[in-house]
Order: structure tokens, then sequence, then C-alpha cells
């Protein structure tokens, strides 16, 4: 019998499709129940497949979550490198905005990717390729003399950790100012008057 036919959800899906439809399944059983509801059984059953097919493309819950994982830092990578603007400052700024755009957008893949105990070292590249395009992003800006960075994977660590924190406090409904989104704008240029190069 195949995996599908153990359901009776739907008729068998190429198996070069299982594994797609599995993850588009859990990224579904993320949003609808979080974190905590992203269990074999609850994706298996919204993709329509055996929970055994998890196992066997996936290898269970931990490789469930550790592909959800890579597709969430492939998209926040992806929306931090996503300017072209001719001006770097312009494009720091845009990254930015767009990381904090990206946490609320997704609020339960922000919090599996910066609450899960531990990254594997695949997740871990993924991880690291996010901050590699913060460090690009200030060194674009600090060779165009915008600021000064002498260290930019330092420079670039500081902006992530505060945006990040930014982020994080409104996501737990923390704010204490009257407007979220004014308030990160200033905090970027708090960040940025900080860097400035000094006449």
């Amino acid at each position: 019998m195949s995996e599908a036919g153990v359901t009776g959800r739907r008729s068998r899906t190429p198996s070069a499709d299982v594994e797609r439809e599995l993850l588009s399944a859990a990224e579904e059983v993320l949003v609808r129940d979080g974190p905590s509801g992203l269990t074999v059984r609850a994706v298996a059953a919204r993709a329509g497949i055996a929970p055994m097919g998890v196992y066997n493309r996936l290898g269970g819950k931990d490789g469930l979550v550790e592909a959800l994982l890579i597709r969430g830092f492939d998209r926040l990578r992806a929306a931090l490198e996503a300017g072209n603007e001719p001006d770097m400052l312009v494009r720091l700024r845009n990254s930015v905005l767009r990381y904090r755009q990206f946490a609320l957008a997704n609020p339960h893949f922000y919090a599996l990717m910066f609450e899960h105990a531990k990254h594997e070292a695949e997740v871990a590249e993924h991880a690291a390729a996010c901050f590699v395009a913060w460090v690009r992003n200030v060194e674009l800006t600090a060779a165009a003399g915008q600021i000064v960075a002498p260290d930019p994977p330092e420079v670039a660590q500081q902006i992530w950790s505060a945006v990040h924190g930014a982020v994080a406090l409104e996501l737990k409904g923390l704010v204490c100012t009257p407007d979220p989104e004014a308030t990160y704008s200033a905090l970027f240029d708090t960040i940025i008057r900080g860097l400035a190069p000094q006449a």
C-alpha cells in the first residue's frame, strides 16, 4: 500500500514531490499551531501521507525541524540581500526594515529559528549566511564613506543584536511606545549616529 493510500486522503504522490509536500505541510502546521504543534503525526495528516513517510523522507521530527530551519534562514537571508538601492546607507536601512517585516510576517518561523535549542551543522551554515549578508551590507556602506566600520563583522553583529532584540520585544508585546514601527526606525538612526564619520 502507498504512503498516501494509508490515510485515504489522496492518490499516490510522485516520489520526487513527497519531500516538498511534507515541508509545505510542515510550514502550514507551524503557522497554524506554532512550534509546539509541529509533530510528525500533524504534518503527515496535513500532507495526506502516512507518518512513516516523514521518517523515511526526513528522518522524523528532528529532520523536519531542520529542514524548516534551513528554509527560514534562507528566506531571511534573501530578505537581507534583496535591496539594489544605489545609496548604500539606504540599502542598509532597508535591510534592517526588511528584517522586522520578515519577523512580523513569519512569527512562528522566527520563533523556531531563534528559540530552537540547538542548530545542527547544516542549519548553522544557513544561519551564518544571514550574518554574511549583514556583513556585506555594512562593508558596502563603509566603503561608500557613510559609516565608519573598521571591523565590519563586529559592527554587523552589533546591528543584528540590536534589531533582533527590538523585534523580539515587539513579538512578545513588550514595546511600551505608541508606534513600534517608528521606534524601530529610530533605533536604526541611533545606531547610524554612532557609526557616522566624524567631521
